[in-house]
């Protein structure tokens, strides 16, 4: 990945391509995804692995580690992000390395460091797999097949999977954020699932995935709703 690709346009800090947001966590602070949450899904009787896809500068994936420390046994969390200096605050603020690791990776194209944690620890999935609002970067940015393929991917990869999907909204407001910094998302004008992206997420995993519907979170503040699904075990 470029680092041209993933820094903001025009001086906009608002203006990024893959959801990279710099100090994001001042405006959507971790307390008001977590209060979402639902606090008896989580199995209790074995040591639990959760990979956060997307994590940013760690602020959300530390204080889900805290709030789920106390729910299950022996927690360990696997945040990934595509952003190397978020990766590396987060690796600044986290004082907990035996539980909590990031790591930098393009999920798309790059899956190594998610293999070598489920390796070490001799697993074949993750406990849960959390996807807070990412999903409209990779379908921006890889299409609707892009999206749909990340969908089979985490769904493969978790027992459990948590989304928090971007309304249609939230792309428009990107695509005008990037315009205005006279740049483009090239493969915008060529998505077909678009008005019901939310629900057309929702179908595919229940479909193509075979997962089951567990859990729908109301709407948070910033409009947008938790998904939690049970995926299928591996045969």
């Amino acid at each position: 990945m470029e680092n041209s690709n993933l820094s903001f346009k025009g001086g906009n800090p608002g203006a990024v391509q893959y959801g990279n947001f710099i100090n994001y966590y001042q405006f959507h602070p971790p307390e008001n995804r977590l209060k979402l949450l639902p606090t008896d899904l989580w199995p209790e009787n074995k040591p639990f692995h959760a990979l956060d896809l997307g994590s940013n500068a760690g602020d959300l994936t530390i204080e889900l580690y805290n709030f789920l420390k106390w729910k299950v046994q022996n927690c360990q969390i696997l945040g990934v992000d595509i952003d190397p200096t978020l990766v590396e605050r987060a690796n600044e603020k986290n004082q907990n390395k035996e539980n909590i690791q990031f790591h930098c990776l393009d999920f798309m194209n790059d899956k190594g460091p998610i293999k070598d944690f489920l390796k070490k620890r001799k697993l074949e999935k993750f406990d849960a797999v959390f996807c807070f609002s990412i999903t409209m970067w990779i379908h921006l940015n890889y299409g609707d097949d892009g999206l749909k393929r990340f969908l089979n991917e985490i769904c493969s990869l978790g027992d459990f999977v948590i989304i928090e999907p971007q309304p249609w909204k939230c792309y428009k407001s990107a695509v005008k954020r990037f315009k205005l910094c006279n740049a483009v998302f090239p493969l915008f004008k060529k998505l077909q699932i678009t008005q019901e992206v939310e629900n057309e997420i929702e179908q595919h995993v229940l479909t193509n995935c075979k997962a089951i519907k567990l859990y729908e979170s109301e709407r948070s503040e910033w409009g947008r709703k938790l998904l939690i699904f049970k995926c299928p075990l591996i045969t």
